[in-house]
């Protein structure tokens, strides 16, 4: 006997093995087509927007500058590569992991004293 689960009821109810083996929304036999690639192609300009009608790309690719910034071997780790905007984050996030860690340094010091009972 075959099964197949019953969205309505929420059971399981006796099914033939069609409709076991093939349950609604799978259908077998139909090939998927393949998505269109995005990246790299032209991309148009919205309907009703702008009077070109040719594809255009709407951006510059900037990959091979950024790749030449950052495999550059000057000794600066990665992260400090962007200049002082990336050196300005990266000396916030560790005063801010400093301080995190003398706060709970303390809170457990703190918690582990015992309590004046009066």
């Amino acid at each position: 006997m075959y099964y197949k689960f019953n969205g309505i009821t929420q059971k399981l109810a006796g099914s033939s093995a069609r409709t076991a083996y093939f349950p609604q929304g799978l259908k077998p036999g139909i090939p998927a087509e393949p998505a269109p690639l995005i990246f790299g192609g032209p991309t148009g300009v919205a309907a009703g927007h702008s009077s070109h009608t040719d594809a255009t790309f709407m951006g510059r690719n900037t990959v091979r500058e950024l790749q030449k910034l950052f495999q550059k071997p000057d000794g600066l780790p990665v992260h400090l590569k962007g200049g002082y905007a990336d050196k300005l984050l990266y000396r916030i996030t560790m005063v801010l992991a400093l301080c995190g860690t003398v706060y709970s340094l303390v809170a457990l010091y703190l918690a582990a004293q015992p309590q004046n009972k009066k």
